[in-house]
C-alpha cells in the first residue's frame, strides 16, 4: 500500500514543504527569506515572522504541485530540532493543527538525520543511487560538522564531531572578514575557483581522533589579513581569488583527512556527504576524487537537497511511518539535540 508522507521544515529562515510518496518525491516548495541578507545574518524574530508568513501558501503550494488532495496525506513529518526555537515552533504548532484536521499521525524528525536521509529521495523520472548500510557520512552545514556512521534507517552514530567551530561557520565568518555578502560560503567556492589553493597557509587544527575544530583556522585566517593589511589596505581586493582557494582547500584537507581516517577505522567504502556544505563544489570533487583514489562508492546529494528542504523531513518521516515511530500532540521543539540516539 501507498504511503503519503507530507514534510514541513522551518528550523532556520527557509520555509518548505514536500509531499513524498513512498521514496519518490512528489513536490518540494521552498520560501527563502531575502529580508537577513542586509544583517550579514540570520535574525530569529524576523525569521520566526516570515515563517508565520509563509507557512500556509507553501504547504497549500506542495499539495498541489503533488496533485493530491490533503484527504491522501496518511502522515505529517516535521523538523523537531536542531534550530532557531520561534521558527521551530511555527513549524510544529502548524503540523499539530494540520494532523488533528486530517486525524493523521506526527513524526518529529531531527534536521540533521534529514539531511543524512536526502540520500534516500528518489524523483518521479528516475531512482537516485542510495548508498548501502552500513556507510559513513560527512554531515557538513552551518552549524555542524559530523562524521556519521548510518547502520540502518532506525540507528546512526556521531563518531566524530566538532568541538567548536563547524566548516560552514568557518567559511561564512571569513567571508565576512574579507567583506563577502552573506551567505558567504557560496562566494568564496565561486572566487576560489579563480584562485590558487595552495597559495596561502592556514592553520589546521590537531584534533586527537575523529572530531573537528575550525577556530583556530579562523583566527590564523584573522592574524594573517591583520598582518598583511598592515602593509597594504588593499590586500584582501588584490588577492581575493586566491584566499578564498587557500581558505577553501584548508577546510577541506581537514575535513577529508578524518573521513579517510573515519573509513580506515571502520573498514567501510560506502561514502556519503550531507548538509549545506556538501554543495560546495571544490568538497564535492574532493570527495570524488579520494573515492576514485581509495576505491569507495561516494554518493553526492543533488544540489536541491544540499540546503534546508521538507523533501529531506518528509522521506525520513517515510521511514519513522513504516516503523509506527509517531510523535504525540504534546510535543515540543527544541533548539539543539546532541545525540542522533536520543531525542532531547
Amino acid at each position: 500500500m501507498d504511503i503519503t508522507i507530507l514534510g514541513i521544515e522551518s528550523s532556520c529562515d527557509d520555509t518548505s514543504a514536500a509531499v513524498i510518496r513512498n521514496t519518490t518525491l512528489l513536490s518540494n516548495v521552498i520560501a527563502s527569506q531575502e529580508v537577513h541578507r542586509k544583517y550579514g545574518g540570520v535574525i530569529p524574530e524576523l525569521a520566526s515572522r516570515a515563517h508565520q508568513q509563509n507557512i500556509i501558501p507553501v504547504i497549500d503550494t506542495a499539495i498541489k504541485e503533488a496533485g493530491i488532495s490533503a484527504s491522501e496525506i496518511d502522515g505529517i513529518a516535521f523538523t523537531r530540532g536542531p534550530g532557531l526555537l520561534g521558527s521551530l515552533l511555527v513549524g510544529v504548532s502548524f503540523a499539530k493543527g494540520l494532523a488533528l484536521s486530517l486525524d493523521v499521525p506526527m513524526m518529529e524528525i531531527n534536521h540533521l538525520q534529514g539531511h543524512i536521509f536526502s540520500h534516500f529521495i528518489d524523483l518521479p523520472d528516475r531512482e537516485l543511487p542510495h548508498p548501502r548500510f552500513p556507510f559513513l557520512c560527512l554531515l557538513v552545514s552551518g552549524g555542524h560538522s559530523q562524521i556519521v556512521l548510518v547502520k540502518d534507517y532506525a540507528e546512526m552514530e556521531i563518531i566524530g564531531t566538532t568541538i567548536d567551530d563547524a566548516a560552514g561557520e568557518a567559511f561564512d565568518k571569513c567571508a565576512k572578514v574579507m567583506g563577502l555578502p552573506y551567505p558567504g560560503g557560496p562566494v568564496i567556492d565561486r572566487l576560489a575557483k579563480e584562485g590558487a589553493p595552495q597559495r596561502f597557509k592556514f592553520a589546521k587544527p590537531s584534533v586527537d581522533g575523529l572530531d573537528y575544530s575550525f577556530s583556530g583556522l579562523k583566527t590564523s585566517f584573522l592574524y594573517f589579513l591583520r598582518d598583511e593589511m598592515r602593509d597594504n589596505p588593499d590586500f584582501i581586493e588584490q588577492n581575493k581569488a586566491d584566499l578564498c582557494a587557500s581558505l577553501q582547500s584548508t577546510i577541506i584537507d581537514t575535513l577529508l583527512n578524518k573521513l579517510v581516517k573515519a573509513a580506515k577505522q571502520y573498514d567501510i567504502d560506502e561514502i556519503a556527504i550531507a548538509g549545506g556544505v556538501s554543495a560546495n563544489s571544490g568538497l564535492r570533487n574532493a570527495v570524488a576524487a579520494e573515492g576514485r583514489k581509495r576505491g569507495w562508492n561516494t554518493y553526492l546529494p543533488e544540489f536541491k537537497f544540499t540546503t534546508d528542504n521538507a523533501a529531506m523531513i518528509a522521506i525520513t518521516g517515510y521511514f519513522k511511518y513504516q516503523r509506527g515511530e509517531f510523535a504525540p500532540m504534546d510535543i515540543a521543539p527544541v533548539s539543539r539535540i546532541g545525540d542522533f540516539s536520543k531525542t532531547e
